[in-house]
């Protein structure tokens, strides 16, 4: 009797198969799970958060991140109180030093704070609160107690200053909540900013300082001075912002050498870095006021960033032939005459010219 063969039905292959048409399944070897595999599996079964539990675990979370900005803001509040206190000592330099520390304080809190996400609304009222403390309140102290202690006049020209600086807040927060105003309006202030009023308040301090006394520590001039300061901070005189200023790549080493100049100053001269800065942010008002009147009246560059404004309006003073534009007079103007530009003008078909005799007679 013949064995079956290796391919038919019966076969061996029939038999390890376990008959005609069944395959047995392969079985795998066995592992065994690993730490990572373990915890993957793990991680797959646990049951995921409610969300309330993810909800308060975003707030404990941006909570920390809050306590950063604003310990600085509390820091920065401190210190213009302090400097307050060095001022009725008589101790003015440590008291313009803790200024200028509070000052340096409320303007990094708002930058940490966009740096880490951590923008609230709080934040923001206290950072006004801290302006109206150190803007306001505290270098219309300084100069009260250094310069006009003991007089009632000095004293209502003092509240003047504070109240005008607290009104000059006040409209800086309504106009961030207006969405509708154009686009170059980010890159100027309504009247003096708060933190340049103050430096500018203390001006009389820093003549003190440099100069000693004389007429510009008197009362009249002291007191028409914080008037002035008051009232140019809650004006509608544009101001430059430099919150959107570029520095162009050919003016670095320029601005490395004026960053050297000024730490010369400061650690010499402060009170005449004081006033040179007061001096040069005083004359570029009328720059910015004509400026900001210059792009008000031209909606098609709301929206451009303020290098391409220069560009265009340096562009713009100038002729097609290279030289700037010169006024039309009135008279000009009226009778339709323009200026001669130089270049020979071809005339064809002249006309007879009369002599003088017949164009005295007519």
């Amino acid at each position: 009797m013949n064995p079956p063969a290796a391919n038919s039905p019966d076969g061996p292959a029939a038999h390890r198969t376990g008959g005609p048409g069944i395959r047995r399944p392969r079985t795998s070897k066995t592992r065994n799970p690993t730490a990572r595999s373990a915890r993957r599996q793990a991680q797959a079964h646990a049951p995921t958060p409610q969300e309330p539990e993810r909800r308060r675990l975003r707030k404990q979370a941006q909570a920390g991140r809050i306590i950063i900005p604003s310990s600085l803001t509390i820091l920065a509040i401190c210190a213009g109180l302090t400097a307050m206190r060095a001022a009725t000592t008589g101790d003015i330099d440590v008291a313009m030093g803790l200024l200028v520390a509070a000052a340096f304080l409320d303007g990094i809190d708002g930058r940490v704070a966009r740096l880490m996400g951590a923008t609230s609304r709080i934040g923001a009222e206290i950072d006004s609160l801290a302006d109206a403390i150190n803007f306001g309140v505290v270098p219309a102290m300084i100069v009260y107690f250094f310069l006009l202690d003991g007089e009632d006049l000095g004293w209502a020209l003092a509240l003047i200053y504070c109240c005008a600086i607290v009104l000059r807040l006040a409209r800086f927060n309504t106009l961030l909540d207006d969405d509708e105003a154009p686009g170059y309006t980010r890159d100027f202030f309504v009247g003096v900013p708060a933190p340049a009023a103050a430096i500018c308040a203390l001006l009389p301090i820093g003549l003190a300082q440099q100069f000693g006394e004389g007429w510009w520590t008197s009362l009249p001039a002291v007191g028409g001075w914080l008037v002035l300061v008051a009232f140019l901070a809650v004006s509608r005189v544009p101001t430059a912002s430099l919150k959107t200023a570029s520095i162009p790549p050919r003016a670095v080493a320029g601005l490395l050498v004026l960053v050297a100049v000024g730490a010369a100053l400061l650690l010499t001269y402060p009170y005449l870095l004081m006033l040179i800065g007061i001096a040069g942010y005083a004359i570029h008002i009328p720059f910015a006021w004509r400026s900001r009147r210059w792009v008000a009246s031209r909606p098609e560059y709301w929206d451009e960033k303020p290098a391409e404004r220069r560009a265009q309006r340096k562009a713009s003073k100038t002729a097609p032939g290279g030289r700037r534009r010169r006024p039309v007079l009135k008279s000009q103007r009226r009778l339709g005459l323009n200026r001669p530009t130089g270049a020979p003008v071809a005339v064809q078909n002249p006309e007879p010219v009369a002599d003088e005799t017949e164009s005295e007679t007519r």
